[in-house]
């Protein structure tokens, strides 16, 4: 019975998140380009028509979507397979944002299990537990966790990856089989297919076969990478035509994204190329609840400590820290293009929290009462929950104490960066619009169509607005301090934003 019962604290946190995500996901307004990269993925099911293929109308470029210039650098894995569960969301009435955001945040819960079960070869099921809900609740990840079907699901596929990959090596022994690659073979695949960097697991599980010192077995590698590239291949039908050539020019155009780009850092809208080296490591401390660079040390420490007394499996744990060490080594010093924070290196993140989680265990374990356990979990959790329900729906606009907040953060840096406050500020526009109202947008006007009445006419700033006259309206996020910097004469007819910082404007143009 005790056995039974033994990862009931993982069950009770994954039902309790649900429950938070079922009453939420509806909120969450589309991001930046999603509605271009869930046309991208419906197109790729093209790709696998049988029937297109028989009658001789086949054409492969079908398959890339109207964005093609733009998203056939990421492999649609993710889409593919998330488009299953969203389809049936829309069969059972959702609309396609809420479909796919409660699609995102199921494929975040999965990650959060894989992240629980590598926590757990160091911990027990109760502080294993609290770490992983200590990671899931940061804001900038439960935000994500809806809006992002790019970073997010790379992180949890990478997650899985790395988790499979390790028991893979442990199950070599000295007579490894072929069939114990093949699930682990195909999930790496699957990353692959999701962002072109996944083939990183690969460095770090061969950093782990080093230390196990079984040279022998190391063939069984081939099964592995070739399961992987196959099904890497058999996803991502850009790569079909020429899969070596295809995937270089894939490493050559993601190694220039973002690159014009303008992101808001310390007061300045600097290139997305030439951002100070400290980028990175300012976001990564300003971004994450107080207590977890605290947390990340006290483990740091503890699991150094065990390691050297050989309480610990020293080798994996070596492992969980090159996978955050090498990227974050790699960013500072090759300080490559970016945007939106470090939201393409979200994968990087889990082995912070895994070590937070010693931290978590050393502390709760020296405190004898049960009540004082209690209060500091929630004394840890609680920068994290308070700033959920503030923020809502907006989380990822989050900045800790350590900086003032986000109110203090705002017009300093990036807040509402992928424009979800259109949802919103469209929705609050819709009840006191007059009729037949005409609103210019001034970036990506194809999510504002998206929620707005059928009587108002949606129109590009960047192209339309030779057509406006007096009295017509525009939206405006604060990306960059666009809202402040466009039509300065014009009134403020609305806006949205949380805790005294503004993520959108609508103005009334005079």
């Amino acid at each position: 019975m005790q056995n039974k019962f033994r990862e009931l604290p993982l069950y009770l946190l994954l039902i309790t998140f649900l429950i938070f995500g079922l009453f939420t996901f509806k909120d969450y307004g589309l991001s930046w380009d999603e509605p271009l990269y869930y046309d991208y993925g419906k197109a790729s099911q093209y790709a696998y028509s049988i029937s297109a293929r028989i009658d001789g109308t086949f054409d492969l470029e079908k398959s890339y979507g109207t964005s093609a210039s733009d998203h056939v650098t990421r492999g649609p894995a993710y889409l593919l397979i998330g488009g299953l569960v969203e389809s049936l969301l829309e069969t059972a009435g959702l609309d396609m944002a809420s479909a796919w955001h409660l699609t995102n945040f199921l494929t975040y819960l999965i990650g959060l299990t894989f992240f629980y079960f590598l926590t757990r070869l160091w911990l027990d099921p109760w502080p294993a537990a609290l770490s992983t809900a200590f990671f899931a609740t940061q804001p900038v990840l439960w935000n994500h966790a809806f809006i992002n079907p790019k970073d997010m699901p790379f992180a949890v596929f990478f997650l899985i990856s790395v988790f499979l990959g390790l028991r893979m090596i442990d199950s070599w022994g000295e007579n490894p089989k072929g069939v114990q690659t093949i699930l682990p073979g195909i999930f790496l695949g699957i990353t692959t297919s999701i962002r072109f960097i996944a083939p990183y697991i690969v460095l770090l599980l061969f950093l782990y076969f080093i230390t196990k010192k079984n040279w022998k077995t190391i063939w069984a590698f081939i099964p592995y990478g070739t399961t992987a590239i196959i099904t890497m291949i058999a996803l991502w039908p850009f790569l079909w035509p020429n899969p070596v050539e295809r995937f270089l020019f894939t490493l050559q155009a993601m190694s220039e994204t973002s690159a014009n780009l303008k992101i808001l850092f310390m007061g300045k809208a600097l290139p997305a190329y030439d951002l100070p080296r400290r980028y990175f490591p300012t976001l990564l401390v300003a971004t994450l609840t107080e207590p977890t660079w605290i947390l990340f040390a006290i483990g740091a420490v503890t699991a150094l400590y065990k390691s050297f007394k050989q309480k610990v499996d020293h080798a994996k744990l070596g492992i969980i820290l090159a996978w955050f060490g090498i990227v974050i080594t790699l960013l500072v010093i090759a300080n490559p293009p970016n945007s939106d924070a470090y939201r393409h290196y979200l994968f990087m993140l889990p082995p912070v929290f895994i070590f937070a989680g010693f931290g978590i265990n050393e502390i709760i374990k020296r405190i004898n009462l049960h009540w004082l356990k209690y209060a500091v979990a929630l004394l840890i959790l609680a920068p994290a929950i308070y700033n959920n329900i503030t923020l809502h729906p907006y989380q990822y606009a989050y900045y800790n104490s350590l900086i003032g907040g986000t109110k203090s953060a705002f017009r300093e840096y990036e807040t509402d960066y992928w424009l979800t406050c259109y949802k919103e500020a469209v929705e609050d526009f819709n009840t006191v619009a007059p009729q037949n109202a005409r609103l210019f947008v001034k970036r990506e006007p194809y999510i504002a169509s998206y929620y707005t009445r059928t009587d108002i006419t949606v129109l590009d700033y960047r192209t339309d607005l030779k057509t406006a006259k007096p009295g017509d309206f525009l939206l405006i996020n604060s990306r960059t301090n666009e809202d402040i910097q466009t039509m300065k004469d014009a009134s403020t007819y609305l806006e949205v934003g949380r805790n005294d910082a503004t993520f959108c404007v609508i103005k009334q143009i005079p």
